[in-house]
């Protein structure tokens, strides 16, 4: 609480800033977190000072508000009240960066398993999150560092994460990096399980164990796992349909089942089923986006059915990108061929002139639309056969030297024919009682875990996390998992409740713009600057002066169902 002296004699005013969290207490209230937290996470030890539940209650809150690195929250935690991080005004004096470390080695140490299912469990009961149909994906997170040390070894009985380099889809080979495995519920993209994987794992290792975590978490196992072409191996498909489980995947381009469409459509025409037609999102007059369906006639190999689908934007996209590739190889293969011109060029033999014209190619992935040869040109030249001044009876003799040239040619047969199939990819699913449209429909909601990715990556600023034990790595990252959980409700929430009191935009955004679909940022962000003043003399509280709320801010804390007495009772 900081002090301000406002009178020489006897009067002081005190402010305490809020901010956003009363209403992230709210619903961290509503999830029965810390009780959940005291029960996973006991404190034994009679020499803590500060109750690892509280710990890392507190730890949760600055993720969702402030993103500090730990060295910081004492700092973090004077800034607000104390009591908005469920702490008193003498532990919140008293922190220390160790006892938050502390807390995050006994999480490590804890049943996190058995710890998210609970959460989940009471979210899925208090929020009403659809258990029915649920996404998954994968994202890496990089380190800078070199975490020697982090090698998947046990720490106190655990295996700890394995952090190191793998396929980066951040494009930072250079870095190393865990796996952050997510699931949403299509209900709000709410966030339902996590785990997180060795840097180097494959994501299609993951569906397994992810699936049979979230049969423990729902209790059932005929709820619809969508994912990736990751989810297309034969072990991981086999296991969900052996154990009653639906899927949906995208059928990748390394089976035979698409390149056997891919055939088939160059002399037939498919029977289209129109599922959307949309005004350009991005240019007022461009054209329409259009999304078809196909149910294929032949079933996979797993006698199970391919829906085919096809937009009409993404056939535009792959053919400019095609036409983009190609005129790149072209201005590469001409810069090459120039230098091949000159009087000392680098290259000399074919071995060397080849293997550059495969590697353009294959960087640009044009190998099937354009044909390079390298072939010889001879270059001529006449010299007198001996010294002295020409003459009419100057005798000449010929020298010919050859160089290396490179010509090309596209093919426009491979062009045209994969132009056929422009804008088009499988999905494949087990469940027969699916229309494709509805298939198409569940893919379609999958994005919205890209959504979530962002959040953490940029909004909860992830990664660096500061510290160099793997273990409270890993600790850290489940309370990542619920901050964004706690996001994701409060945007779930409020937009549930615009549509069903039939309000269309509020005016968030600076400057009292509209927003239509607010993120859980924004609404934080209205809150960021709310402090409440105490009229002191000497100790004595002589007067309390509740924050003023706006209009604005009143409609949100009403349509998210936070009481306003979260900001007008005295803490």
């Amino acid at each position: 609480m900081k002090k301000k002296r406002i009178s020489a004699e006897t009067f002081d005013l005190a402010e305490e800033r809020l901010g956003p969290l009363p209403i992230v207490n709210h619903f961290l209230d509503k999830l029965g977190l810390e009780k959940l937290f005291e029960k996973f996470v006991p404190t034994t030890d009679r020499r803590c000072t500060l109750p690892y539940a509280r710990a890392l209650g507190v730890l949760v809150r600055s993720i969702v508000v402030e993103r500090e690195p730990i060295y910081r929250h004492y700092e973090t935690v004077n800034a607000f009240s104390p009591s908005m991080f469920g702490l008193t005004r003498d532990e919140a004096n008293s922190l220390k960066d160790d006892q938050l470390g502390r807390a995050l080695d006994r999480l490590f140490d804890a049943d996190r398993g058995s710890l998210l299912t609970d959460i989940v469990v009471r979210t899925t009961r208090v929020f009403d999150v659809q258990m029915e149909e649920l996404h998954n994906d994968s994202t890496t997170i990089r380190y800078t560092g070199q975490y020697r040390l982090a090698k998947g070894r046990s720490i106190r009985g655990r295996r700890a994460p394995y952090i190191t380099f793998g396929h980066s889809k951040d494009r930072r080979p250079d870095l190393k990096q865990l796996l952050f495995v997510l699931t949403t519920s299509c209900d709000g993209g709410i966030p339902v399980q996590f785990r997180c994987e060795a840097g180097n794992v494959n994501d299609a290792t993951t569906h397994i164990e992810t699936w049979e975590a979230l049969r423990k978490a729902t209790g059932k196992t005929d709820f619809l796992y969508v994912g990736d072409s990751k989810l297309c191996c034969y072990e991981t498909l086999r296991h969900i349909d052996l154990q009653g489980g639906r899927l949906i995947t995208v059928m990748p381009r390394s089976r035979v089942e698409d390149g056997h469409f891919r055939k088939w459509i160059q002399k037939n025409t498919p029977e289209w089923e129109l599922v959307w037609d949309r005004p350009n999102a991005r240019k007022k007059y461009g054209p329409r986006d259009r999304w078809y369906v196909y149910k294929y006639h032949s079933p996979s190999q797993e006698a199970w059915p391919i829906v085919w689908v096809w937009s009409t934007h993404l056939a535009q996209k792959q053919k400019r990108n095609r036409s983009d590739r190609l005129e790149q190889a072209k201005e590469e293969l001409q810069d090459l061929d120039r230098k091949l011109k000159g009087r000392r060029p680098r290259l000399r033999s074919r071995k060397e002139i080849g293997d550059r014209i495969d590697e353009i190619l294959k960087r640009l992935k044009v190998q099937k639309y354009l044909r390079a040869q390298i072939w010889q040109e001879e270059i001529h030249r006449f010299r007198q056969e001996t010294r002295g001044r020409p003459g009419p009876h100057t005798r000449y003799r010929r020298e010919t030297r050859r160089r290396p040239r490179i010509r090309w040619e596209i093919d426009q047969a491979a062009v045209e024919y994969d132009e056929k199939s422009d804008g088009m990819y499988p999905l494949l699913t087990n469940d027969r009682s699916l229309t494709p449209r509805q298939v198409l429909e569940a893919h379609k909601r999958q994005p919205t875990i890209e959504k979530r990715f962002e959040q953490i990556k940029t909004v909860h600023e992830i990664a660096p996390v500061f510290l160099k034990n793997e273990g409270r790595i890993e600790a850290l990252f489940f309370l990542y998992f619920v901050s964004l959980l706690v996001q994701a409700l409060i945007e779930r929430e409020i937009r549930r409740a615009m549509k069903r009191e039939g309000i269309e935009e509020l005016p968030i955004y600076p400057e009292e713009r509209p927003c239509k679909r607010p993120t859980a940022q924004q609404v934080l962000r209205l809150f960021a600057h709310t402090e409440r003043h105490h009229l002191l003399r000497g100790d004595d509280v002589v007067q309390i002066f509740e924050p003023k709320l706006t209009d604005i801010q009143r409609q949100v804390l009403k349509l998210l169902g936070v009481p306003i007495r979260m900001y007008t009772k005295p803490s």
